[in-house]
């Protein structure tokens, strides 16, 4: 009895995996999409970048879950993300593939134009980084990578140090 409630509760076999698949389409997608727009937006957010992430939101909602407003439905919709979320995250090459590889932004102190234009950062925006990390000039990096995340690390160059050893203990000595 208690049973039969709870599962027309949540709907029948087919609901349940038209909601998964529609779920999981508009997952994949958009984790396409925002590979596609690049690592700006999710690791320094403008106020900008972050409405149009909550409206994003909004607008996939109805395409996720269809018209089913129900608690169930929101909560069936919600553990199918977090589910995928979790096998993507524990599978290095499906996450590799979405999150994709560090970025080299500056080398030897030059910049190399061409992933700046592929993800989409300006040429203000890394000097900010820079700047945020200490340096003032690009020709005073040795290397600014463009992290997974989003964010940006930066190598300034500096000038070599030798370091010599008064007196080396063996370890044969002892």
């Amino acid at each position: 009895m208690l049973f039969s409630h709870l599962w027309a509760a949540v709907g029948d076999g087919w609901t349940i995996l038209f909601t998964a698949i529609r779920v999981t389409v508009v997952y994949v997608v958009l984790l396409g999409v925002l590979r596609w727009m690049g690592r700006r937006l999710l690791g320094q957010m403008t106020p900008f970048d972050l409405v149009t992430l909550l409206l994003l939101s909004n607008a996939v909602q109805n395409a996720m879950i269809g018209p089913d407003n129900s608690l169930v439905g929101g909560l069936l919709g919600a553990l199918i993300l977090l589910a995928w979320n979790r096998v993507i995250s524990r599978r290095t090459k499906l996450r590799r593939f979405f999150e994709g590889a560090p970025v080299v932004l500056i080398t030897r102190g030059r910049v190399v134009e061409e992933h700046l234009r592929r993800e989409g950062i300006d040429l203000e925006e890394l000097l900010a980084a820079l700047r945020e990390h200490g340096v003032d000039r690009i020709d005073a990096v040795d290397a600014a990578v463009l992290e997974m995340d989003g964010t940006i690390s930066v190598i300034p160059q500096s000038s070599p140090t030798i370091h010599r050893l008064r007196k080396v203990r063996s370890s044969r000595n002892r």
